[in-house]
């Protein structure tokens, strides 16, 4: 749930990195949301469109987490080296949102795992 928080707090920041579990959890507990939403509105009936499968819950919520879905998505795209518009092409970008980090830093940041960076607390007791 802190990563779903993080991200949401994050909201318009289309910059820097997000690892796999950033962007994994968020999508994992957004659809669990989305699917309760679904549920209320065919319990309170608040159901539209042709054949009723579309509700005002659900599509208020969607609306509202669309801005912090493409920042994460961005994010995402960054942390593995590439540029956050190859979200727009499907199929890989469902391959590099499984691909593992870009060790150290990139254009766009330190590696958000830590892992490869030369920081400081990364070299106490390596001499």
């Amino acid at each position: 749930m802190n990563w779903y928080i993080k991200v949401i707090k994050q909201y318009s920041d289309f910059k820097g990195r997000a690892r796999r579990q950033e962007y994994w959890m968020f999508v994992l507990i957004n659809t669990i949301i989305s699917i309760g939403f679904m549920f209320m509105d065919k319990i309170f009936g608040t159901n539209y469109g042709e054949f009723g499968e579309d509700g005002y819950l659900e599509t208020f919520y969607s609306l509202a987490v669309l801005v912090p879905y493409l920042a994460v998505t961005a994010r995402r795209m960054h942390d593995v080296g590439k540029s956050g518009w190859y979200m727009l092409i499907p199929i890989y970008n469902l391959i590099l949102a499984c691909s593992n980090s870009e060790n150290g830093e990139n254009k766009w940041g330190e590696n958000p795992k830590g892992e490869g960076n030369s920081s400081e607390i990364n070299q106490i007791g390596q001499e």
